[in-house]
């Protein structure tokens, strides 16, 4: 059997990010699934996002078998950036086997990024017939954030199209008036996805200062 270039995996973990960099494309070109431990370990510290994003796509030309249950696993990781990129990843393969591990724990996980990333994963991965639940877990992180957050959960419910409305809508009477303004701006956008997000929450937050009938 042929081994794995001990060189490749010390490159993998180099100082320099271009070294960095090369190593991941190579490992990407010449998938060997020998390999696949490496770079999801590797997903879990890598510092540099372009790096990060050239593993995510070595790992999308690993063998499905080898790579997705590891990447499970890390979902698992005390790590935020462990679990915010095993997510991604397995949005880009697509593979549904993934879909009961995203879980309502990493659609609400108090860090950002590993939410972001669970709600773009939710989804790719969500079967047919369980989009109006995961709304409705969606719409319950309405209000969370900064702007990059709030756009984040909006792009992921518009995808997820109409049959988000109602949960959507049930947000107009919550009692915190960011969740009602991000719900609002949610709506707009799902009325036309190409609007502008900072548009969406500026008009939702004059129709609320304006009263409850300019909401509707």
């Amino acid at each position: 059997m042929v081994e794995m270039d001990p060189r490749l995996i010390e490159a993998l973990a180099a100082r320099d990010s271009s070294t960095r960099l090369r190593a991941a494309l190579a490992a990407g070109t010449r998938p060997d699934p020998r390999l696949v431990g490496v770079l999801v370990e590797r997903c879990a510290i890598e510092p540099d996002f372009f790096v990060r994003d050239m593993l995510t796509w070595a790992l999308t030309r690993a063998p499905g078998e080898h790579a997705v249950p590891l990447l499970r696993a890390e979902l698992r990781s005390d790590r935020p950036q462990a679990r915010s990129q095993a997510l991604h990843t397995l949005s880009k393969i697509g593979d549904t086997t993934a879909w009961p591990f995203v879980t309502r724990g990493l659609l609400s996980d108090p860090d950002h990024e590993v939410a972001r990333a669970a709600w773009r994963a939710a989804v790719v991965l969500v079967p047919a017939g369980q989009e109006e639940a995961l709304a409705a877990d969606l719409v319950a992180q309405l209000g969370r954030g900064d702007r990059e957050v709030q756009l984040s959960l909006s792009r992921a419910l518009v995808a997820l199209g109409d049959v988000t409305r109602p949960a959507v809508e049930a947000a107009r009477t919550h009692a915190d008036p960011r969740v009602r303004a991000h719900g609002r701006a949610t709506e707009l956008l799902l009325d036309d996805p190409d609007a502008g997000f900072d548009l969406a929450v500026n008009e939702a937050n004059r129709a609320y200062a304006l009263g409850p009938d300019r909401t509707r």
